[in-house]
C-alpha cells in the first residue's frame, strides 16, 4: 500500500520510521517531511495546512492511507475533506477535532460529562477576565482558547501576572486569533503526565504512559515550549491509576463525543494532573499523537503500527493487540538557541552518525534540512534524540551519552529529563 504522512516534525519522523517496517507498506511519503524523514520517505512539498493540495496529491498518486500529526489540519477538517472524495485518512473529523481546537468547548464538554478538571472560567472580554481575576483569591492559569502550538497556557502566580496573561493573550495578540477566548481556571497542584490511546469511535486502547517536559529550563523553568524530552513509561501512572483514566476519563470521552454526534476515530491525548493523594485532572484533551511523547513511545511498541490504524478505521480496535517493550525510553530534545523565542536556522549538525550507530539509539529528526550530504537546523525544535534501557536511570544514561556526541552552534537542551520518575523507583 501507499501511505502518506502530513507534518514535519520529531512526530512524524518517528511515525515515519514505524510506518516503514510495516510489511504492507510500499511506497511512504511525507509532507513536507524534513532533512531526517527524507531518509525513509519521499517528501513532498506541499504544506500540512494546504488541506485542498494535500487531496489532490493522495488522489493523484493512489494513496491508500493518510495519518495526520500536526493538529492543526486535523481541527480544519483534513480528515472530512479526504472523506468527501472517497480517501482514507487517520486522524478525527473536525467536530471531534474540536476537543483540542477550542480549549473552551473541551472544558464545556468535561463538566457536561462529569470528566475531571479545574474549575473555570471563559471570556470574550478582556476587560471581563481582568475584572474577574481581581475579584478572585486563587492562584491561576489563563489558557488562550484555540491553537497556539502547546505555548498557549500560562501559569501565573499572582493577580498581577494573571491580568498581565491576559494583556498578552487577549490584546497584544501573541497567539493571533487562539486568543479570542480565554479559559482562566484555578492552578491545579501536583505532577503532569500524558495519557494517549487509540479510539475507533467505541473502543479504546491505551499506549503506556508518558510525560512531558514542556518548560525550556531544567527544574521546569521558563516559558513553555512545545516540549523538551519525554519518557515512557511514567511511573507515576500505577496500573490501578492507569485503569482509573480508563474508566473515568477516556472511555467517558470518547462515549460523550459519540453521543454529541462527534464520533472520535484516531488518537486522543488526555494532558494529566495527579496530586498526592492520586486525585485526576483533566488539564487538556490534544487530538493527535504527542510530540515528543510519540518517540519514546513508538520506539517500544512491537508489532505493525498500520494495522493499529487500519483497526481503528473499521471500527475493529477491539480485535487487535498491541505488544510493547517492558523496557524504558526516554526523549531529549534538542532546540536552538533562544528557542522557544526568536532563533537561528542554518546551523551545520556535527556528528550525526556517531550517536545513531550506538545501540538502542534514535535521532528523530524534528527541525532538519538536508543539503550536499550534510545535515543543517531548520526550526526550534531540531533533533528528538531517543534511547532504551533496561530501566529508567539506563535510558537517561544511554540517551544522554548519545546527545554529547550531537553538536552546532548555539544547541541548547535540558539536562534533567527523566530525573521526576526517579522518585517513584
Amino acid at each position: 500500500m501507499k501511505v502518506l504522512v502530513v507534518g514535519g516534525g520529531g512526530r512524524e519522523h518517528a511515525l515515519c520510521w514505524k510506518i516503514a517496517q510495516s510489511p504492507k507498506v510500499r511506497e511512504l511519503y511525507c509532507a513536507p517531511g524534513n532533512g531526517g524523514i527524507g531518509q525513509v520517505a519521499e517528501l513532498v512539498e506541499i504544506a500540512p495546512t494546504d488541506i485542498e493540495g494535500l487531496v489532490r496529491f493522495a488522489r493523484d498518486r493512489g494513496i491508500d492511507l493518510t495519518v495526520v500529526g500536526p493538529e492543526a489540519p486535523l481541527v480544519a477538517g483534513i480528515v472530512d475533506a479526504f472523506e468527501a472524495e472517497g480517501l482514507e485518512i487517520f486522524g478525527p473529523r473536525r467536530a471531534a477535532a474540536e476537543i483540542e481546537g477550542s480549549k473552551a468547548f473541551a472544558k464545556e464538554f468535561m463538566k457536561r460529562h462529569g470528566i475531571p478538571t479545574a474549575p473555570y472560567r471563559i471570556f470574550s472580554d478582556p476587560a471581563e477576565a481582568k475584572a474577574w481575576i481581581k475579584a478572585s483569591k486563587e492562584k491561576v492559569v489563563v489558557k488562550a482558547s484555540g491553537l497556539a502550538g502547546g505555548k498557549g497556557a500560562i501559569v501565573t502566580e499572582d493577580q498581577e501576572e494573571a491580568i498581565r496573561a491576559v494583556e498578552t493573550i487577549m490584546v497584544e495578540r501573541a497567539f493571533g486569533p487562539a486568543g479570542d477566548l480565554v479559559v482562566v481556571e484555578e492552578r491545579l497542584y501536583g505532577e503532569e503526565a500524558s495519557f494517549i490511546a487509540f479510539s475507533d469511535g467505541t473502543h479504546c486502547l491505551p499506549m503506556p504512559s508518558s510525560q512531558d517536559h514542556k518548560p525550556v529550563f531544567d527544574g521546569d523553568r521558563g516559558p513553555n515550549t512545545g516540549g523538551m524530552g519525554a519518557y515512557s513509561p511514567a511511573p507515576l501512572i500505577t496500573p490501578e491509576l492507569s485503569s482509573r483514566v480508563m474508566a473515568e476519563i477516556m472511555v467517558p470521552t470518547i462515549r460523550g463525543l459519540a453521543e454529541e454526534g462527534r464520533p472520535y476515530r484516531g488518537v486522543l491525548y488526555a494532558g494529566l494532573m495527579i496530586d498526592q493523594e492520586g486525585n485526576l485532572w483533566v488539564l487538556e484533551f490534544n487530538c493527535r499523537f504527542g510530540d515528543p511523547e510519540t518517540q519514546p513511545i513508538l520506539v517500544r511498541m512491537k508489532g505493525d503500527l498500520v494495522e493499529v490504524l487500519e483497526a481503528c478505521l473499521k471500527g475493529r480496535l477491539d480485535e487487535v493487540s498491541v505488544g510493547w517493550d517492558p523496557r524504558a525510553a526516554v526523549c531529549v530534545v534538542m532546540a536552538s538557541g533562544g528557542y522557544p523565542g526568536p532563533y537561528e536556522k542554518g546551523k551545520e549538525i556535527h556528528s550525526l552518525q556517531e550517536a545513531e550507530g550506538m545501540e538502542d539509539v534514535w535521532v528523530f529528526h524534528a527541525g532538519t534540512t538536508f543539503k550536499d550530504g550534510r545535515f543543517f537546523t531548520a526550526g526550534g525544535r531540531v533533533l528528538g534524540v531517543t534511547g532504551l534501557g533496561e530501566t529508567i536511570p539506563e535510558a537517561i544514561e544511554r540517551t544522554y551519552r548519545a546527545v554529547e556526541r550531537i553538536s552546532w552552534e548555539g544547541v541548547h537542551y535540558r539536562r534533567d529529563i527523566g530525573q521526576k520518575a526517579l522518585k517513584y523507583l
